[in-house]
């Protein structure tokens, strides 16, 4: 119980932040390139710094790479099957009420799409992270769900701000976080019933995760966020590497 209670207040902390961000309306272009790098620099950092020594020290390095291109496989395949198209055209257009806004801001809420998807796969290991902390100690556990609650927040704001972005409602957005969050339970909930047949489970989980991040961080987030605004994309590209970073740390 202690599990999956804890797992789901840290998952829960991704929809604070998409209140944040909704609380401020609809991004600006500048904003949005802001928020694009932000997201990428958040993903990274949690796949560098988290994920992949976490599968390491489960697992081996064999396991942690045949995960790795596992997760980086399915988004490749996930993103030739979506036609292709850029955040950076005519973006413009995904903020005024004008007939050119409906393909950019498909363009932009297909991206937010992958951001979810990406988001969602990491939750679930990190949910057997906090069961995993809870078999070797009550106070390990509490920490590892806090240290998840805290950089859940910042998952939301991005992800929220780019779905914004994309035309959604304020309650799909909300919704849409929600389930992020919820993926963080049932990762806990899997990590019961697998945790006690094997480590290795949760090791190619969190290296699975991590390639899928990287494949959207290097074909989506940087290339269109610098593409809408270098140095501002830049700045929050490293805002959200340090943030996780410090917070992991």
């Amino acid at each position: 119980m202690e599990t999956l209670l804890y797992s789901f207040f840290a998952g829960i902390s991704t929809v604070l932040g998409a209140v944040i961000i909704l609380v401020f309306g609809r991004p600006g272009p500048k904003l949005l390139s802001a928020l694009l790098g932000f997201a990428g620099g958040v993903m990274l950092s949690l796949a560098l710094f988290d994920l992949m020594p976490e599968a390491l020290e489960q697992g081996s390095m064999l396991i942690a790479a045949v995960g790795f291109v596992l997760g980086a496989g399915i988004m490749h395949g996930l993103d030739r099957f979506i036609p292709h198209a850029h955040v950076s055209s005519n973006h413009q257009a995904a903020f005024e009420n004008v007939p050119e806004a409906t393909e950019s801001r498909q363009e932009i809420l297909r991206v937010g799409y992958l951001v979810f998807f990406g988001l969602a796969l990491h939750n679930v290991p990190e949910g057997l992270a906090i069961g995993a902390g809870l078999e070797a100690s009550p106070v390990l556990g509490l920490y590892i769900a806090i240290a998840i609650a805290l950089h859940n927040v910042p998952e939301g704001i991005a992800a929220a701000g780019i779905l914004r972005a994309g035309g959604l409602s304020k309650a799909r957005v909300l919704l849409l976080t929600l389930i992020i969050g919820l993926m963080t339970p049932l990762g806990a909930g899997l990590g019961l019933i697998f945790f006690r047949i094997s480590p290795l489970f949760i090791a190619i989980g969190m290296a699975f995760a991590a390639g899928a991040m990287v494949y959207i961080v290097s074909d989506e987030l940087i290339p269109q966020s610098n593409k809408l605004n270098s140095h501002v994309s830049i700045g929050g590209f490293i805002l959200g590497l340090m943030l996780v970073f410090i917070m992991t740390a």
